[in-house]
């Protein structure tokens, strides 16, 4: 029954998070991404190839196997939390080129995590048979995560007053909602969880780290703007878990799966705070000291 209830609420809840980020975000914020192609397609590459190597090496660092490892694959291959423009904002970001990550990173999301998904259950439960890419599997993601914010930004179009109205409290209730989630998959998963804790927080919190770092520093390589960079980094830094666990859990049917993104969900928010204060700090530090005006 508890199995059931989780398997159907899950969704739900996700829906309601993907609704929320589909209220903030316009056509434009698509088109938006030729202000900024540059970072744009350096922050895209990151996330969709350099994040999911990153994550591979750091599996076989830790020796993860199994249902775990897979759950690790499918972490990295989830877009940008709803908190990353929080974080941005704080930093300094520029939280309009998150928006546009974000609207972007969900859309291929859809086509990404299936193939990941079904390259990761090869490598690491191949002697339980292959996931495949299955069109249903692809149907079930494109249905969790797109739909909802679809509709959030039909919503947004046809009722613009009562959804600017509403954004606040639906950013609110998406984050406790989410909080919600990864509790109940803690939960649901307590003895996995402290029979692999050491292992998985061990791996969360670098990836973590890893991921803000190759957000931001790989696009001030390629020379864009720190506070670009910046956006980057907190999109790429800040996953979202809760698709992670959602697809493991209701998709893919394996509660395992779901462990290493309720882990992360919970941890990622240490270095994702202390990156925002040391980026924050550097930005006021860089700003130029204003000149005194002298009175004539």
């Amino acid at each position: 029954m508890g199995s059931t209830i989780f398997a159907v609420l899950l969704p739900l809840a996700l829906a309601l998070v993907m609704f929320g980020l589909g209220l903030t975000l316009t056509l434009d914020d698509f088109a938006r991404v030729l202000r900024f192609p540059k970072a744009a397609v350096i922050a895209l590459v990151c996330q969709m190839v350099v994040l999911p190597a990153g994550c591979l090496g750091l599996i076989y660092l830790f020796g993860l196997d199994g249902a775990l490892a897979v759950g690790m694959m499918l972490l990295a291959a989830s877009p940008g939390g709803p908190s990353a423009n929080l974080f941005s904002h704080i930093a300094g970001g520029n939280v309009a080129l998150n928006i546009t990550l974000t609207a972007i990173n969900s859309v291929l999301a859809v086509f990404t995590m299936p193939l990941v998904v079904a390259l990761s259950h090869t490598l690491f439960l191949d002697g339980e048979g292959s996931l495949g890419l299955r069109p249903d599997k692809f149907a079930q993601v494109f249905v969790i995560v797109l739909v909802p914010v679809v509709i959030g930004m039909w919503v947004h179009r046809r009722f613009t007053p009562w959804s600017e109205r509403m954004r606040g409290t639906v950013k609110i209730l998406s984050i406790v909602v989410l909080a919600l989630v990864v509790a109940a998959a803690v939960g649901k998963n307590f003895d996995t969880l402290t029979e692999n804790i050491g292992t998985l927080a061990s791996i969360c919190l670098l990836f973590a780290v890893v991921s803000l770092t190759i957000g931001y520093f790989a696009p001030r390589l390629f020379k864009v703007d720190a506070d670009q960079a910046i956006a980057s980094a907190m999109e790429i830094g800040v996953h979202n878990g809760a698709i992670a666990i959602t697809v493991a859990a209701s998709v893919l049917g394996n509660d395992t799966m779901a462990v290493p993104g309720a882990v992360y969900g919970v941890l990622m928010n240490i270095p994702a705070a202390i990156a925002a204060y040391l980026l924050a700090k550097r930005a006021r530090r860089d700003l130029p000291t204003p000149v005194p005006s002298v009175a004539g």
